[in-house]
């Protein structure tokens, strides 16, 4: 791989808050600077650490999750008369016409874009690295640490950690194994505080960049503490840091330690596994959707694990927009029957926890999970930041991660348990709702006979034939026959459990499942063979101009000329 040089965008904040930057750099920056030089303060600095981007609507347009409302399509519910339509709707957005074609986001650097990904999560990361060697001078090179420097340093890794797994999963190609990636690209791991604005870096390989990932999650692991946390979920507490070496492990497929971190959390009892799950019996009495993100986001629910307060306009994106939920993604997702909602062609979950706001049934859906929160600046003159609360780890989505880690071992029966106890979970109704929805047979568990009927008939939604495309992926990843099923299962469970949360687009990558996005009123095919490098989101225009190199070897898949000029939009500052 040949060194690049690249620019830092966040260095300026990192700057701000730090002394440890070129004098040549600081003397441009306005006087207003912190000297981070106690314990007290290298904790404080942790607490803005944490990435304000989202990762959500990039992954979710580049998933299955989306279609384009102007491409001929079937009405999302089955009880509707089923002919095909096609509209006229305007994108959000010029650059989500961009990533729905997996083309390079060269529009716009705003929220949800590439570009506002890589700047915010790099920013972070430079952050954590001045944290870490504030530490390190503190503490007189590691010779007097305190309990609160060495939890301060156990989270900053994790951080750093984090970060570069998600910016990893994003703009490179998903770990295969440790000798097949060394094929791919990988991204910059920054382990050192910066002093100059423009660095030059190596991309290195995805093996390379994962060997980073997991000694600075280990070895956060192995020293944390909640020593300086007065709001838990909002950080890596312990339970977080399990949950996210857990989903570290399960895309390397280490299942051994994908269960090992899975039960520091959820333990082995199923009744106590299920005092841990979403209680959907919550949102009884919502109403909007603001009720309804309270549920989804509480910080006291045993479900949620860690939140993350990001700028993101996701909400809005999806609603009444070209790109959405619609058609048959959300006959997928939820509009079907199913032995456990026999009576109902839309999964009941799904209505009574508002994943189902629409603007007509024209437009698709979105939902509640991701309602965003409005924080004014000017009230008079109408502006302010948009905040939209992301539910980063929750009990629910590990223990599905647990269930595919005993589904690849082999261990049918324990798997079953956990996706029993999802589907318990899911329908954790008020008694009212449970008269509703449940009357004369309307609701049943999961169990052994619906996975061996239901599971392996393959027109039902997200039911395969076979998962033989694994080997693509990892030749050692061989799923055999009996095991398709509880495949099958999981995948339903997890398409429909990380809806919104950006996942299901690493799940189809780490998987090596192909799929096809259709275009516009002539219903152009797009389709992302196992193997496509624009399986790999493109860094930004801005990088790559610095020097990055590129994720991809070709140009985008359309005449760039034909693209009107756009003014990026200003970051943050919305009027609502």
């Amino acid at each position: 791989m040949k060194t690049t040089r690249y620019i830092i965008m966040s260095m300026a904040l990192a700057a701000l808050t730090l002394t440890s930057c070129s004098e040549s750099f600081l003397d441009k920056l306005p006087d207003e600077r912190i000297e981070i030089d106690s314990e007290e303060k290298v904790a404080q600095l942790l607490i803005s650490c944490y990435p304000s981007g989202s990762y959500a609507w990039v992954s979710e347009i580049s998933s299955d999750n989306m279609m384009d409302n102007n491409a001929p399509h079937l009405p999302a519910s089955p009880n509707a008369e089923q002919v095909l339509t096609h509209y006229n709707l305007s994108s959000y957005d010029r650059v989500d016409d961009e990533m729905f074609r997996f083309d390079p986001a060269k529009s716009s650097t705003s929220q949800d874009t590439p570009g506002f990904l890589w700047e915010t999560f790099y920013g972070a990361i430079a952050s954590v690295n001045h944290a870490l060697q504030a530490i390190d001078e503190i503490s007189d090179g590691g010779r007097n640490m305190t309990p609160s420097l060495t939890a301060s340093r156990a989270e900053a890794l994790l951080i750093r950690a984090y970060c570069h797994f998600i910016l990893v999963n994003v703009f490179s190609q998903a770990y295969k194994t440790d000798e097949l990636s060394l094929a791919d690209k990988g991204i910059p791991y920054m382990t050192e505080p910066e002093e100059k604005v423009i660095v030059e870096y190596n991309r290195g390989t995805v093996t390379d960049t994962y060997a980073k990932i997991q000694a600075d999650l280990e070895e956060g692991l192995a020293n944390l503490s909640e020593y300086n946390y007065k709001l838990p979920k909002w950080r890596f507490n312990l339970n977080a840091a399990h949950a996210f070496a857990a989903r570290f492990y399960l895309y390397k497929r280490d299942w051994n330690k994908v269960i090992e971190h899975a039960n520091y959390v959820l333990g082995t009892d199923n009744e106590s596994i299920l005092s841990k799950l979403m209680d959907f019996s919550k949102f009884d009495e919502c109403t909007y959707g603001s009720d309804y993100a309270k549920v989804w986001q509480d910080p006291a629910s045993p479900n949620n694990l860690m939140l993350i307060d990001t700028h993101s306009l996701m909400f809005r994106r999806g609603l009444g927009n070209r790109y959405a939920q619609n058609g048959e993604v959300v006959k997928d997702l939820f509009y079907h029957n199913s032995p456990m909602w026999s009576r109902w062609v839309v999964n009941p979950t799904a209505y009574v926890s508002g994943m189902t706001f629409w603007t007509g049934e024209d437009y698709g859906y979105c939902s509640g999970k991701v309602y965003e929160e409005f924080e004014y600046t000017d009230k008079i003159a109408g502006i302010g930041y948009v905040h939209t609360i992301k539910r980063e780890f929750t009990c629910n989505e590990l223990l599905l991660e647990r269930a595919e880690a005993y589904i690849m071992l082999g261990n049918y029966a324990s798997a079953l348990e956990d996706l029993i106890s999802y589907e318990k979970s899911n329908q954790s109704f008020s008694p009212t709702n449970l008269i509703s929805w449940g009357a004369n047979g309307g609701m049943a568990d999961l169990s052994q006979d619906i996975i061996d009927s239901y599971y392996t008939n393959s027109s039902n939604p997200n039911c395969l034939d076979n998962w033989d495309f694994l080997t693509n992926m990892s030749p050692s990843t061989v799923l055999p026959a009996e095991g398709v099923r509880y495949m099958n299962c999981l995948n339903d469970f997890r398409r429909f459990e990380t809806n919104w949360d950006g996942l299901r687009f690493f799940d189809l990558k780490r998987w090596g499942m192909e799929y096809s996005h259709f275009v516009g009123a002539d219903n152009v095919e797009y389709k992302l063979t196992w193997n496509d490098e624009r399986r790999a989101v493109e860094v930004p225009q801005d990088a790559i101009a610095a020097g990055m190199e590129p994720s991809r070897t070709y140009s985008t898949s359309y005449d760039d000329s034909q693209r009107a000029s756009i003014e990026p939009q200003s970051k943050f500052i919305y009027i609502k």
